[in-house]
């Protein structure tokens, strides 16, 4: 069967109580078991996958619910499809399209199977552009009702500049964060962002150990 990774995590509420999930990881005969978890609730996750052929790979996740899905990647064209297999409600699926060097446009839409919302549930269209130091992308939510505009900039090795916003007819520009991360070797790197609402937010991660990080944060 193979190796098997388990992990535990543990949660502390407001309140002072802590609560477990033990979880596992392996495979056997090809199939993968990537999430055997039990959570201190009583529930149950599982999610596994299996690569039937190049290319092509078959998941199913159930937690609250039941999805199958598929992801099948040829050349520069990855299209994904989902279908909730528990209430046959639901059917979702994606596309991305690699059109040129730096270049990817994509889309997604969902349909409703069943009940009074039966029908295209929603649709959305996204396209990024990667260049030098320059990364860029817009992305459609609510049906083309909104546009969200993110983008990067690396002006050193050590210093990147970043921006998101959203746009709509509703409000033509919205600036949602700007932020940036310095890589500075004494301290580690130090990340900083102004949201929408006035609050600055900072941390600071350091490698006190190979693969170990130490992580400070405040806002």
């Amino acid at each position: 069967a193979g190796p098997v990774g388990v992990t535990i995590e543990t949660e502390r509420s407001a309140s002072g109580a802590l609560s477990s999930k033990v979880g596992g990881k392996f495979a056997y005969a090809g199939l993968n078991f990537d999430k055997v978890q039990a959570k201190a609730d009583g529930s149950n996750v599982l999610e596994t996958s299996l690569v039937p052929c190049k290319g092509c790979k078959v998941t199913f996740k159930a937690n609250k619910g039941a999805d199958l899905g598929v992801e099948y990647t040829a050349g520069s064209i990855i299209t994904t499809g989902s279908l909730d297999v528990l209430n046959m409600s639901k059917v979702s699926t994606s596309t991305c399209i690699g059109v040129a060097p730096g270049i990817n446009v994509g889309g997604d839409l969902s349909y409703n199977l069943s009940g009074d919302k039966a029908g295209l549930s929603s649709y959305n269209f996204g396209a990024s552009y990667a260049t030098g130091p320059l990364f860029a992308s817009v992305t459609s939510a609510n049906k083309f009702s909104q546009f969200n505009v993110s983008a990067m900039y690396k002006v050193n090795k050590d210093l990147s500049i970043a921006s998101s916003t959203t746009h709509s007819s509703a409000k033509a520009c919205d600036v949602l964060a700007i932020g940036g991360a310095y890589n500075m070797a004494s301290v580690g790197t130090i990340k900083a962002k102004v949201g929408s609402n006035g609050v600055t937010s900072a941390c600071i991660i350091k490698e006190v150990a190979p693969k170990v990080n130490v992580t400070a944060s405040g806002s």
